[in-house]
């Protein structure tokens, strides 16, 4: 008898509310950021975590477990490199281990021209877990990077005089097809 009555007293509580759709979707701050925990001695993150500069690198806050994983880099201002990430410099080289991978071709074969990387241009990242490919402005580079093995996070490295801005949601140019913002691995215990 008491669950009824609680029952009537909630149905004569809420009676008279009206929910409003019109409420405005608030948008919440996205949880994958750049990590303090994980960036150089002279590394400064800013922008809540969307911003590098300073020297060194820093890792982003979770690993790319999906299948199909894209993200993007604002050049704010151009610098340097490090020793261990691939690289894609202003020159038009990949680099891993300050070695040489490949020069990619400024011409090709797309509509448009990668001329040169400079301040201003978004370079795409795709991660499959088979390969590693560079997007500038929206136009992919002839070149994958291939055989990489372990957990992969984003890394942004400066140098230089470098400063660089992380896009993980909202992107300048549209993801290739079937790749994803970054997610959050999540349990299901």
């Amino acid at each position: 008898m008491s669950s009824v009555s609680v029952f009537c007293c909630l149905r004569n509580c809420l009676d008279g509310i009206k929910f409003n759709p019109s409420i405005p979707h608030v948008h919440r701050e996205n949880p994958i950021q750049l990590d303090t925990s994980f960036m150089g001695y002279e590394v400064v993150i800013v922008k809540g975590g969307q911003r590098v500069c300073g020297a060194g690198a820093a890792l982003g806050n979770a690993p790319l477990v999906q299948s199909k994983s894209y993200f993007e880099v604002k050049i704010q201002q151009s610098g340097g490199m490090d020793e261990f990430s691939w690289t894609l410099n202003h020159n038009h080289i990949i680099y891993h281990k300050k070695q040489e991978l490949y020069k990619i071709n400024v011409s090709n074969g797309a509509t448009t021209e990668i001329q040169t990387i400079q301040e201003g241009d978004i370079v795409g990242v795709a991660f499959d877990h088979i390969q590693l490919k560079f997007y500038v402005n929206g136009t992919e580079i002839d070149h994958a990077v291939t055989n990489i093995k372990g957990t992969v996070y984003p890394a942004l490295y400066v140098d230089d005089g470098a400063i660089l801005d992380i896009i993980l949601d909202n992107f300048n140019y549209p993801p290739p097809s079937g790749f994803e913002a970054i997610m959050l691995e999540q349990s299901l215990l």
